[in-house]
């Protein structure tokens, strides 16, 4: 394991991820395929290893192994729903796989950047939601300048209160390697870049607003979803598709629009 890792094997090891097999581990992870789409986003999830993948050794700057999520621009797909889309890409969790109530979930991975590009690593509780809790650890749409954070719960969803944009250093941006975490405990919720905090909600800010949806177990989510409502509140863009731009369609198109994923971690 790399080194950031091996210091946190000081902590109960509750779930590891590397990546290192020929194709994704199906006792660990879930490939969603749906075409129910929210946020109005543009893609279909679907599962093909065109679109969730894995790459071997030390590609792509990896430690032993690497996740790829990339969406393919595929006009007429039509999802079994019946609806058509123009775009598929990939979704992938852990549910009922690994669930887990406290402890730190990290990631280290890279994403190309481009309007309307909106990869995510986050937790999420089973039932209705919001009552189930949202915790998105790391989110970009497409400016690599930036990610951000958000806690979503009743009373707190939506264009939540709790959410935090957190400006890379000059030099550093999306399209390199970074671990994103988040340390939860039964009254905060800490995240981080890299080891440096860049928000913190508690329990007494969400029960301002709701009762607190953070006490029940969470799995995580991999996924790469393409324009949509937040990344139009961002960039404006309605053309050629709702919140993405012309470059970031072409480079759907040539292939140049990936997520890469290193490793996932849970400890507690």
């Amino acid at each position: 394991m790399g080194g950031a890792i091996a210091q946190k094997t000081k902590k109960e090891i509750v779930f590891f991820e590397d990546f290192n097999q020929k194709t994704l581990d199906r006792s660990k992870w879930n490939i969603e395929i749906t075409g129910n789409t929210y946020n109005d986003e543009q893609q279909a999830y679907v599962d093909s290893a065109a679109t969730v993948y894995l790459i071997k050794g030390k590609a792509e700057g990896a430690k032993n192994g690497a996740l790829v999520i990339q969406p393919i621009y595929n006009p007429g797909h039509t999802s079994k729903e019946g609806r058509k889309y123009d775009f598929i890409s990939g979704r992938i969790n852990t549910e009922d796989k690994m669930m887990f109530t406290y402890g730190t979930a990290s990631v280290r991975m890279k994403m190309d950047d481009g309007a309307g590009l909106w990869p995510a690593f986050w937790a999420l509780g089973k039932g209705k939601w919001p009552d189930c809790g949202e915790i998105d650890v790391m989110e970009t749409v497409g400016d690599g300048l930036w990610i951000s954070n958000a806690v979503h719960g009743p009373g707190y969803f939506g264009n939540t209160p709790f959410a935090k944009r957190d400006t890379f250093a000059k030099g550093t941006d999306v399209t390199q390697w970074h671990i994103y975490s988040v340390d939860w405990t039964p009254a905060s919720l800490t995240f981080k870049v890299d080891d440096r905090i860049t928000y913190t909600m508690t329990k007494a800010m969400a029960e301002k607003y709701g009762r607190w949806a953070f006490d029940n177990p969470k799995f995580l989510i991999l996924n790469f979803a393409i324009g949509g409502g937040y990344p139009n509140s961002v960039n404006k863009l309605n053309k050629p598709y709702y919140g993405l731009s012309q470059q970031s369609l072409d480079k759907i198109k040539t292939g140049k629009a990936r997520t890469i994923v290193d490793w996932v971690l849970v400890t507690k």
